[in-house]
């Protein structure tokens, strides 16, 4: 229930977030007012000339769910008409967007804004679906779990073992000793607790396994049992920490990515720049537009193919979804580009790479995070 709430609130705060970047705009309501009750300048027509506030302030109940239901759906025409383009017609919602066309549109980064958070409170409330995501969370809960219980039994080893090495040692004490720790050794072994690597494991490193879920297990226990000496000391605490308890590295990595998804964009952008390198006709701007609305695109079909999941629908949702990402990409190359069919095609194709390079150094720039935090 609480991971509800804190779903719904990540919803309303995403439509927040999107109006302190997107101002709102509506039509005329009939009502005058001699004077702007925000800034007191003279009014002509229903909007404010300086301030853009509207004249009709409304100040009833009724109004706290309609600047509710406003503030997260923006229902004043502009998300019905910048999904349609974004799904089909990209291009030409990124042209026309940088070409002036504004008012009727929701600009790209309150889009972005939105999407980043719909995904968090999508995730939060239905999860990140079944096999790998829910796979890597059990395998990182369960090597944290183990961890702990080897480091209990290291602890208690040690003191068994430093118990042992004292020569003043009683015969009856020794032998009770002897027996505690052939306990603990059988302990261990029926819980399934491995020694320290040697260094031919090391050397050999982690099996390769068909099933991701238990590929991430096993890539876990191996960087559990080996020990990092870079030389420097924070980066070596970081590992350890992040060895002994991977399931919180893991919630470290979900937490960052919500709140650092902004990185992608400028992740991003030195890619796209290299697809037209060292043209006047596009500006650093324009390739902005285009990296935030085709981000934005990539989160909200994201979103409905997680919720379609859900349904019979799921596996057909996933299967069109990832032939029509690199299709997206070409179609919004060419719109907003005016390029050619062969040219689309061979930039989407770079893109399409790009974007798989800057996933990935968004991805380690988390686990840095996560290890360093």
């Amino acid at each position: 229930m609480s991971g509800d709430i804190e779903a719904i609130g990540a919803a309303v705060t995403a439509g927040l977030a999107g109006r302190a970047v997107e101002p709102r705009h509506g039509g005329p309501d009939g009502h005058g007012s001699p004077r702007c009750l925000n800034c007191g300048t003279s009014l002509i027509g229903s909007h404010c000339h300086r301030c853009g506030q509207r004249v009709d302030v409304h100040r009833s109940f009724g109004a706290i769910g309609h600047d509710l239901v406003h503030a997260i759906f923006h229902f004043e025409g502009k998300i019905w008409n910048t999904l349609p383009l974004l799904a089909w017609r990209p291009g030409d919602l990124t042209r026309r967007y940088i070409h002036g066309e504004r008012a009727s549109f929701i600009s790209p980064l309150a889009l972005f804004l939105f999407a980043v958070f719909l995904t968090y409170a999508v995730l939060a409330m239905v999860g990140s679906g079944g096999g790998v995501g829910e796979g890597i969370s059990k395998a990182a809960a369960t090597q944290t779990q183990s961890n702990a219980l080897s480091a209990g039994f290291q602890e208690e080893m040690a003191k068994v073992e430093t118990r042992l090495a004292q020569k003043q040692l009683a015969p009856a004490e020794r032998q009770k000793l002897e027996r505690e720790r052939d306990m603990l050794v059988k302990s261990a072994a029926y819980l399934g607790l491995r020694p320290a690597m040697t260094q031919a494991e090391r050397d050999k490193g982690p099996p390769v396994l068909d099933d991701p879920a238990d590929q991430m297990m096993t890539g876990v226990d191996f960087l559990a049992r080996t020990k990092v000496d870079t030389g420097i000391a924070f980066i070596d605490h970081g590992f350890e920490k992040a060895n002994a308890n991977p399931g919180l590295l893991l919630y470290k990595l979900q937490a960052n990515a919500y709140k650092f998804a902004w990185a992608l964009i400028p992740l991003s952008l030195p890619f796209l720049w290299l697809l037209y390198p060292f043209s006047r006709r596009f500006h650093t701007y324009d390739h902005f537009v285009f990296v935030t609305y085709s981000i934005s695109f990539m989160l909200l079909l994201f979103v409905v193919v997680r919720l379609l999941n859900l349904t019979v629908l799921g596996e057909v949702a996933t299967f069109l979804a990832i032939f029509y990402v690199p299709f997206h990409m070409v179609r919004q190359l060419r719109g907003a580009y005016r390029s050619s069919r062969l040219g689309a095609l061979v930039r989407g194709t770079l893109l399409l790479f790009f974007s798989l390079f800057a996933v990935t150094t968004f991805m380690l720039l988390l686990l840095a995070l996560g290890i360093m935090g």
